[in-house]
Parts: structure tokens; sequence; C-alpha cells
């Protein structure tokens, strides 16, 4: 019985909350309205107008989607309003931004509707490596969230872990 290997991290009382536990399925898409743009510089009312209304918006269903112009363009705030009218009944979220600002605001969501009561007085490891694009945000918004029911927060894993909150 001496030589006998205890899991400690196994009988320990931390709880692990994995971000990538929470990622919504759905493909995320980087819309560039450049290729509507006169000279990919110039938004035309008329024109864009007509594209956004002969466009195959249901292309996108189910997807999130990111509203972008990748030239210098100056480019009026009605117009990615218009998009997002267009987009509203097949797409599960519209933003204007790049796709790191698409995925912050999906966990923003998330993390928003997260029930925490269920952690209360715990001690809780953020768990830090995922196979998913999880934006490093969204572990600030995590731990922001946590702390006023939490006994500790911890980052990375229970074998090594890096104390960031403990309330005394």
């Amino acid at each position: 019985m001496k030589d006998e290997i205890i899991n400690r991290v196994a009988n320990s009382k931390l709880i692990t909350v994995n971000l990538e536990d929470y990622y919504p399925e759905g493909k995320r898409v980087l819309f560039d309205i450049k290729d509507w743009l006169f000279e990919g510089f110039v938004l035309r009312e008329k024109e864009f107008r007509q594209k956004a209304s002969e466009h195959d918006w249901s292309q996108y269903k189910g997807n999130y989607i990111a509203l972008t112009c990748s030239t210098d363009a100056i480019v009026p705030a009605w117009a990615f309003m218009l998009l997002s009218i267009h987009l509203e009944h097949f797409t599960k979220k519209t933003i204007i931004g790049n796709l790191d600002v698409l995925e912050t605001s999906i966990y923003q969501d998330v993390i928003n509707t997260l029930d925490v009561l269920e952690y209360t007085d715990k001690l809780i490891i953020i768990k830090g490596c995922s196979k998913k694009p999880v934006p490093q945000n969204a572990y600030i918004m995590l731990a922001t969230k946590l702390k006023p029911v939490v006994k500790s927060i911890m980052y990375g894993e229970a074998c090594s872990s890096v104390p960031l909150y403990k309330n005394k």
C-alpha cells in the first residue's frame, strides 16, 4: 500500500472550466464589401443597393458573419446596416470587424448567458489550451464573470496552474 499512486488532481476540489466546451458551431465568414465599391474605394449608393438586393444571402444560413472593407474606403454606417438587415434571417450573428472581433463577440454572448452561481465558493481553473479558436478576450471576460462568486481562479491545467485570484 505504501507504493500506491494517488491521483491528487482527480481527488482535488478543483473545477476546470474549459471555454472550448462552449464553442458555438457554425462557419465564420469574412464578408468584404470592397468588390461592391467602384474601383474598390467609392460607394455608389444605387449600385450598392442593387448588389445587396440581388445577392443570394441564403448561402450564409447558420453562419457567423464579420462585415468588413479591406480597402481605405470611407464606408457610411448605413451600408453595413443595410447588409445586416439582408443577413438577419439567415445568420446566427453579424458584426462589423474582422474574424477576431467576430469570435470575441460570439464568446461575449456565450459568457453573458453563462450561469456562474454553480461555481459559488469553488476553486476554479480556467483551462488555457484549446484546439478551437477561443479568443484571448474570452478568458478575461470569464475571469471577470467568475470573480464575484468563486473562492479562487487559476489558469492552465490542474498539474501546472497559475494562480490569478483568491477571495480573502
